[in-house]
């Protein structure tokens, strides 16, 4: 690698946009709004909290455009699965727009009125997105207000099922805890498209042959390493078609160029990152372990030519752009048909406060899954 530069202040993409940078000598604790006890457990800021809109056990009465309500799907490790459905019998607006979708669907067809029936019934069931929120593997949760938004937006916009997993946090359940309750968030999928019984809103509006796996910087990287473990399990009838990770969160033990130039950022410093990971990866590891390193061979590094389709998005701005750049060159060896978005300045996480980077990222998400 490069050796540092002495001094960095501006973008090298945008001449004219300064880097913010704060004091070195930050406390990441301090930073990320937490303390660590002596059991090894965090105290951790408390964030609003969103309840489900609907229950099983009750009629529908919402008029929101989207229905939500929780899942257990390991009442062993307590994990769940907050359920997002963008067709509500009480509200119209989806429901009309769905229409005109399918009315124009059928003006622009070529296609035999039988073959016109089958494609109006086939298209009549959505794509189910399974995503993994942000957070670090150690903050925040599914029903955190900042996670619920995007995630009613993905199913409303895209008009798609959006099932996003409560999975356990580090440090009290260190990594590979949530990756392992990924997996079985898609086996709970594989039972429900297999089941005499499944959950209603799944029986009548999801289409499990079109399965994407999504997430947002740590949550991308619980997508990626889920999407390795494809080929070694079976979730027939359910296809993952598809991954999508916005900023994703890897790291190192040896800095890339924009760690160093961005290391005080005052969004996302390095000392945070390095904490996170400290506090994720299994106790005594390195930053270079398989987990946090895409570059270190590990269990499941011999499935990466096996990849689905994948969307990447990252910001000028982003101490961890150049990792995700090499991710992305990574895919391109093992010649994974790979989409990539690098051409905006901005910082990690910049979609949950900057409403038109949010509208983007739905940009790039509705044209990939409509390809």
């Amino acid at each position: 690698m490069e050796e540092p530069s002495q001094k960095t202040t501006t973008s090298n993409h945008n001449d004219n946009k300064k880097v913010d940078k704060v004091d070195k000598n930050i406390d990441p604790y301090e930073h990320l709004k937490i303390t660590l006890n002596p059991d090894g457990s965090l105290n951790r800021s408390q964030f609003p909290l969103v309840p489900p809109n609907c229950t099983d056990s009750e009629p529908i009465t919402t008029t929101e455009p989207v229905l939500t309500k929780d899942i257990t799907f390991n009442e062993e490790t307590k994990s769940w699965l907050r359920l997002y459905n963008p067709i509500n019998p009480n509200n119209n607006n989806n429901e009309k727009k769905y229409e005109d979708q399918e009315e124009e669907s059928d003006e622009n067809s070529d296609k035999d009125d039988n073959n016109k029936e089958k494609e109006k019934k086939d298209n009549k069931k959505l794509p189910i997105i399974l995503y993994f929120h942000a957070g670090g593997m150690i903050l925040y949760h599914t029903n955190t207000i900042f996670n619920n938004e995007p995630c009613t937006r993905f199913a409303s916009e895209l008009h798609a099922i959006v099932a996003s997993v409560e999975y356990r946090l580090a440090p009290e359940n260190r990594l590979p805890s949530a990756y392992q309750d990924a997996i079985d968030a898609l086996l709970w999928l594989k039972t429900q498209a297999s089941s005499p019984n499944p959950d209603p809103w799944l029986a009548n509006h999801a289409d499990f042959s079109r399965c994407y796996l999504m997430g947002c910087s740590s949550g991308a990287n619980i997508a990626y390493r889920t999407a390795l473990t494809l080929p070694t399990i079976d979730i027939e009838p359910v296809k993952v078609v598809g991954l999508i990770m916005n900023q994703p969160l890897f790291g190192g033990e040896e800095r890339t160029r924009s760690e160093r130039r961005l290391e005080t950022d005052m969004a996302m410093p390095m000392c945070v990152f390095d904490l996170m990971w400290k506090l994720a990866l299994p106790e005594g590891s390195s930053r270079d372990h398989e987990y946090s390193n895409f570059m270190v061979k590990g269990e499941y590094g011999g499935n990466i030519g096996k990849l689905p389709r994948t969307l990447v998005r990252g910001f000028e701005g982003d101490p961890l752009l150049d990792r995700q750049m090499e991710f992305v060159r990574l895919l391109m060896r093992h010649r994974v048909r790979v989409t990539a978005h690098f051409g905006e300045f901005g910082f990690h996480n910049i979609d949950f406060v900057d409403a038109k980077r949010h509208l983007t990222m739905m940009k790039y998400m509705r044209e990939f899954i409509i390809d």
